[in-house]
């Protein structure tokens, strides 16, 4: 698989009261075509930063982003974002949500709508609008339509941060569904370990504070993938240990 991504020597520094703050030091990082990258780290690591970066939303900075070979200098609609509150225009149903963020020139935008309406497991849904639909039923919505433009890459900033347990897992599983039928490169960012590792093929684990790359592992579980077996709890207890160390209370199984 070829590189999507390549990210060469990325400092980010922001404006302090005693200087520059920095905020992201020496990141090196390659993402491969179809392949999901998770991003974890505690509050104010970055990350965000990070996926703004690739989003093209923050040009300012030192190093080199490259996608496709060619340097990120602004947003584009190759390049999708999901955010953790869904963003949709209240006055609008769900597929009008969705028409609202096509180009002007889609030919039959209203098989595209319906077709990743279909995806997200929506249909019926078409004419409802986001007061109507639960917080999971939103956000399903808003990943419609980030697809629905055909981007080459799909950043998602914490997407199911603000849903309850339940939902949230439920999400998860939809969102693998969504990538095996239709395996488009992703890059999420999480706070939450157990997402990280089930949903990422590499988990990638920052420092706080100027946010570095402390390890990037391989996510190696078998499909479909299971939460609670040895294999899953093992690299947990890895990525664990990354931000706890020995202080950290160790996870317990038997084998």
């Amino acid at each position: 698989m070829s590189d999507k991504v390549i990210i060469k020597n990325l400092n980010k520094s922001f404006p302090g009261n005693n200087g520059q703050l920095r905020v992201l030091s020496d990141i090196n990082l390659s993402i491969q075509e179809g392949q999901i990258v998770s991003v974890i780290g505690g509050s104010g690591c970055g990350k965000s930063t990070l996926l703004r970066i690739l989003a093209g939303l923050d040009t300012d900075y030192q190093g080199e982003v490259l996608f496709d070979g060619k340097p990120v200098t602004k947003p584009t609609r190759e390049k999708g974002i999901i955010f953790q509150d869904h963003r949709l225009l209240p006055w609008l149903t769900a597929e009008e949500n969705i028409r609202f963020s096509l180009p002007g020139d889609v030919p039959d935008k209203n098989a595209l709508i319906q077709h990743y309406l279909d995806l997200v497991g929506l249909a019926g849904f078409e004419k409802t609008y986001p007061k109507q639909l639960s917080g999971g039923m939103a956000q399903r919505v808003a990943v419609a339509r980030a697809l629905a433009n055909k981007p080459k890459i799909l950043l998602l900033d914490e997407p199911f941060g603000a849903l309850d347990a339940i939902t949230k897992i439920s999400m998860q599983d939809e969102l693998l569904s969504i990538w095996d039928k239709e395996p488009i490169t992703m890059v999420l960012v999480t706070h939450d370990i157990d997402e990280a590792i089930y949903l990422g093929h590499r988990v990638v684990v920052m420092t706080p504070r100027p946010g570095r790359i402390k390890g990037i592992y391989d996510v190696e579980l078998n499909i479909p993938k299971s939460r609670t077996g040895l294999d899953f709890i093992k690299i947990k207890e890895v990525v664990f240990q990354e931000f706890f160390g020995a202080s950290g209370s160790p996870f317990i199984y038997n084998i």
